[in-house]
């Protein structure tokens, strides 16, 4: 696989940053992912952190050097990152869970799946074109709410996240077959909740990731002003990346062995991560538990 990824992160007019972003890659397999910690909850960031550390984590153990099933893994991962951060909470005897939102993309065998929960966004431009994009878990962006009422809201309100006291919502997607020169963005509402989508695919379009990404990051920011949201973005251009003129150079995964990992997500700003946040035995507990209700839903949709 080539591929040519820039990802960046600011903070806005809050207290801290509570969002996250990385990716992690084998030699046949990649993993991109966002996470926007939510406020009005403790601990937002140690939310998003714990979802992606989780998710790379079960990547690394299973893209041995590909993931044998796509939609599967992405399903299992966003319910063992969820139930990490109940754990967490519950360790800590948390009166309230830190909670998030996740978005994340798998590409392998030349095609891509993706997963979110919440209204982190993955938009897909081809061409020029948007050829797809999530819908938020949202009353504006979903079901649930009438077109009048719709109108007169002034905030995305979301009915579900990782974290929360019930078990989350999330949406799969997929398999899209990837072509050369298509851009992929990973990004927080603090982005595309203070862009025109029309802007977004333009500037995607016309410019390599590394100078889009940093141009669509600083847009939001001076659009949402003194009290704007943390802005996160993570985009890539699949094959095409190999092209000289972008500055942010390519990734080419061939260079790793069969059992070769690489991840950028970020190093713990916590302590407390490095010593309770990988609890071998209670992910592998949370699989299996996971497995086994993935693989009964699998069943009843088989014999209906």
């Amino acid at each position: 696989m080539k591929f040519s990824v820039f990802q960046l992160s600011r903070l806005g007019g809050r207290e801290k940053n509570e969002d996250r972003m990385g990716y992690c890659y084998t030699r046949d397999a990649s993993l991109f992912m966002v996470a926007d910690g939510m406020g009005g909850h403790p601990d937002g960031e140690l939310a998003a952190q714990i979802a992606l550390k989780t998710m790379a984590t079960l990547f690394q153990r299973h893209a041995k050097p590909y993931i044998e099933d796509e939609r599967f893994f992405l399903k299992s991962a966003v319910l063992v990152g969820h139930r990490q951060i109940v754990r967490h909470a519950a360790a800590h005897a948390m009166p309230d869970s830190p909670r998030t939102t996740v978005v994340a993309a798998l590409i392998q065998r030349g095609q891509m799946h993706w997963v979110h929960c919440g209204d982190s966004r993955l938009y897909v431009v081809r061409d020029g074109k948007l050829l797809t994009r999530t819908r938020d878990h949202s009353y504006l962006d979903g079901k649930g709410l009438s077109n009048f009422l719709r109108k007169r809201m002034s905030r995305n309100v979301l009915f579900t996240c990782l974290g929360s006291t019930v078990q989350p919502i999330f949406d799969a997607g997929g398999a899209l077959r990837l072509e050369g020169g298509d851009k992929v963005l990973l990004c927080s509402d603090g982005l595309w909740g203070n862009i025109e989508e029309s802007r977004l695919v333009d500037l995607l379009h016309a410019l390599p990731v590394s100078q889009a990404v940093p141009e669509l990051v600083e847009e939001a920011l001076r659009k949402g002003g003194e009290y704007s949201d943390n802005v996160t973005a993570l985009a890539l251009e699949w094959e095409r990346g190999a092209r000289s003129d972008d500055g942010a150079g390519f990734t080419h995964t061939g260079d790793l062995s069969d059992l070769g990992f690489a991840s950028t997500i970020q190093a713990d700003e916590l302590e407390t991560l490095r010593d309770e946040m990988m609890d071998e035995q209670a992910i592998e507990r949370s699989i299996a538990e996971i497995n086994d209700a993935i693989e009964r839903m699998g069943s009843r949709e088989r014999r209906s």
